[in-house]
């Protein structure tokens, strides 16, 4: 389908940089993410992709063809993209089935057959029997899937969304969840998605490009960037958990095991240099002996309890998952199984 270049991409409005210097390789047939908090310039990115931004400067390819230089851009619908916006964007004058054949419409193809397409598309996406009604007449998740009809129907190489499941509600953005991955396997497109919810990108990307101020934090796959963030602000962005500070007995290894912290049991022992490091919640556990910590807060999840827990001679604090809820002040013992250093140079 399709590989996506950006190299070394800058957009500035009015003198205000949105996008710093972006550099990411999109690789063909990945559903990929672009996440970050709001105003870190991920939508920009999309725009650009599309083609509704211009790039300031740098270079943006497309299977080796240059889409926007800085200079010279293609035109957004010479792009073989399809978009589907936040608001959906469908026209409420039109039916569903009018909606979602529009594309192949405007490519000239003959109302019959884009008829057939469509049908055939809202079949996929389940909306068979809404053909005639108008969009007024549908919920939020049922519009979400004819707009996903609607971008997919033209057969693009490239499916760009923009926050596509901020509108729905838990339960239909769990469905929509599923039918994005199954769009995708059965298509074969390169998706790049938009979000500033990290249990999104982790549930439906097979690569994420975490932003931050305009710049690209760390790329990779889901499990890496959970597992292996390489600083403090990404630890913390992705996932639960706590960087603290903790005196560490290696210098060469960024995962590090239970027998690498210089923890005594009765303290965090201060004299050997302390280092940043992450510490998830599931890799902490309450024990019959160990480091001493309090109990601070805890938190009902449904099928276990999150606690907070402060070290006992410590202002540093940690969470941890634990079966039972315990009162907040309970003394505990911990154990820590592994943590990850961030903030390497």
């Amino acid at each position: 389908m399709a590989e996506l270049i950006l190299e070394d991409v800058c957009k500035t409005f009015r003198n205000q940089t949105a996008v710093d210097h972006l550099s990411l390789t999109i690789p063909d047939g990945a559903f990929c993410a672009l996440l970050g908090p709001s105003g870190c310039g991920k939508t920009t990115t999309l725009r650009m992709i599309a083609g509704l931004e211009h790039l300031t400067s740098g270079r943006l390819t497309m299977n080796g063809m240059v889409l926007d230089d800085g200079r010279v851009a293609v035109a957004p619908e010479k792009r073989r993209m399809s978009m589907v916006f936040q608001s959906y964007a469908l026209w409420p004058h039109m039916t569903v089935i009018e909606n979602v054949a529009y594309p192949l419409k405007v490519q000239g193809l003959p109302s019959p057959q884009a008829q057939k397409a469509a049908r055939k598309m809202l079949e996929i996406v389940d909306m068979r029997g809404y053909e005639n009604r108008k969009v007024q007449e549908l919920s939020g998740g049922q519009r979400q899937r004819v707009a996903l009809a609607r971008c997919l129907v033209a057969e693009p190489e490239v499916v760009l969304l923009d926050e596509p499941l901020a509108n729905l509600d838990r339960h239909l953005r769990a469905t929509m969840e599923e039918s994005f991955r199954e769009f995708h396997r059965e298509t074969g497109a390169t998706f790049v998605f938009v979000t500033h919810d990290q249990a999104e990108a982790m549930a439906l990307a097979t690569h994420v490009a975490v932003m931050h101020q305009g710049g690209l934090v760390q790329w990779g796959t889901p499990e890496s960037l959970y597992q292996q963030p390489e600083t403090s602000w990404l630890a913390q962005f992705i996932g639960k958990g706590s960087v603290i500070n903790l005196p560490v007995n290696t210098q060469s290894d960024r995962l590090l095991k239970n027998q690498d912290f210089a923890l005594t049991a009765s303290t965090i022992q201060q004299p050997i240099t302390q280092q940043p490091v992450l510490i998830r919640p599931e890799h902490i556990h309450i024990t019959n002996t160990g480091t001493p910590a309090q109990v601070t807060d805890c938190v009902f999840l449904g099928e276990r309890y999150l606690l907070t827990l402060r070290f006992a001679d410590d202002q540093q604090s940690v969470s941890c998952y634990h079966h039972t809820a315990l009162p907040q002040g309970s003394l505990v013992n911990i154990e820590i199984e592994q943590g990850w250093r961030v903030d390497v140079a």
